[in-house]
C-alpha cells in the first residue's frame, strides 16, 4: 500500500490515482492521516487484497506530508560509516538521537527558504510507526513498522554546531526543514525493504561545475549502522513509540558540508529513494 496526504486527507495511490479512504470505507477510516496509523490493523486488515473502485488524477503538488502531526519525531545521526567517515567523527556503539521539531515537517515538494549561507541536505529513509511500543525486541520493533518514506534533513550548520553545547535539534527545525512522503509505503511492496539505493541529485548554482546536474549522494540503506529493526528496539528501550511517529535513520556519505559546498537560492534537490519515489525541494532565498 502507498498512503499519502492529498490536501488533509488521507488517501491510498494506486496505479497513479488516489482513492480517498474515507469515501471508500465508507466513514469507516476517518480522513484524518495520523488515524490511520492509529488504527493499522484493522485498517491494514480491510485493506488488503481490496478493489477500492477507481482512484483519481491528482496533482502532486497538493501531497502533504503523510503523517502532519505525529507525536514524536526521532533522527538517528552518523548512521551509515561512510558518513561518520567523511565527517572525521567514529563509529558510534549506541544511537545518536535528536529530534527535529514538528513545526519543520512539510509536504514532499515544497519550497525551502534559505535562512542563511550555512544550509545542507541529508536524504533519509523516514520510518513510520504503526504500533505503540516499549522495550521491545527486534522482532517486535519490526512488526511495528507501518511503512517507509522518503526525508530530507536540512541543517543550518552554524546553528547546529554554535556553542556552548551543539544544538543539532534548532538547526534541523526551521520551516520545511522535514520535508517527506511522496506517502508512506508498506514493506510489501518492496523487494529488499532492507537494502534500498537511495540517492540525491542537486540542480542549480551549487551544480554549475558539474553541468548544472550532480549526483551527491548515492548510497543503500544496507549500510546503515544500526538497521531499522535495532534502531526501533533501542528507541523503545527508553521512550514510548507511539502510532504515527517518525524516525529518520541517518544519511549516507555525500552531504555538503564534506563537499565543501551549501545550498544557493535556485538550486532544486531531488532526494530518492528505490520502490519510494523522489522528493524534490526549490531553494530560495529567505
Amino acid at each position: 500500500m502507498r498512503i499519502a496526504n492529498l490536501d488533509g486527507r488521507a488517501v491510498l495511490i494506486q496505479k497513479g490515482l488516489a482513492v480517498d479512504i474515507n469515501t471508500a470505507s465508507e466513514g469507516r477510516f476517518g480522513p484524518d492521516p495520523r488515524s490511520i496509523f492509529e488504527n493499522w490493523d484493522a485498517f491494514r486488515g480491510w485493506a488488503a487484497g481490496r478493489t477500492l473502485g477507481p482512484g483519481k488524477p491528482f496533482d502532486e503538488g497538493a501531497l502533504q506530508a503523510p503523517v502532519p502531526d505525529p507525536r514524536q519525531v526521532f533522527a538517528i545521526g552518523l548512521n551509515y560509516a561512510d558518513h561518520a567517515d567523511e565527517a572525521k567523527l567514529g563509529h558510534p556503539e549506541n544511537l545518536v538521537v535528536f529530534t527535529k521539531f514538528a513545526s519543520a515537517l512539510a509536504g514532499p515538494n515544497v519550497t525551502v527558504e534559505l535562512p542563511s549561507e550555512s544550509v545542507d541536505y541529508e536524504t533519509e529513509l523516514v520510518v513510520v510507526i504503526g504500533h505503540k511500543l516499549h522495550k521491545g525486541d527486534e522482532a517486535e520493533s519490526r512488526a511495528a513498522i507501518a511503512g517507509y518514506a522518503v526525508g530530507q534533513d536540512y541543517s543550518e550548520r552554524h546553528v547546529q554546531t554554535r556553542g556552548p553545547a551543539p544544538q543539532f535539534s534548532l538547526g534541523k527545525s526551521f520551516p520545511n526543514f522535514a520535508p517527506f512522503g511522496p506517502a508512506v509505503v508498506t514493506l510489501d511492496e518492496l523487494a529488499t525493504p532492507d537494502a534500498l539505493s537511495i540517492s540525491a541529485v542537486l540542480e542549480g548554482p551549487s551544480a554549475a561545475a558539474h553541468g548544472g546536474r550532480w549526483t551527491v549522494q548515492d548510497g543503500t540503506t544496507a549500510d546503515m549502522i544500526f538497521p531499522v529493526s535495532r534502531i526501533i528496539s533501542d528507541l523503545s528501550a527508553v521512550v514510548t513509540l507511539f502510532p504515527g511517529d517518525l524516525i529518520f535513520t541517518g544519511t549516507p556519505a555525500g552531504v555538503g558540508m564534506a563537499r565543501g559546498i551549501y545550498l544557493r537560492p535556485g538550486d532544486t534537490l531531488t532526494s530518492t529513494i528505490e520502490g519510494l519515489g523522489s522528493i524534490s525541494n526549490r531553494l530560495v532565498r529567505a
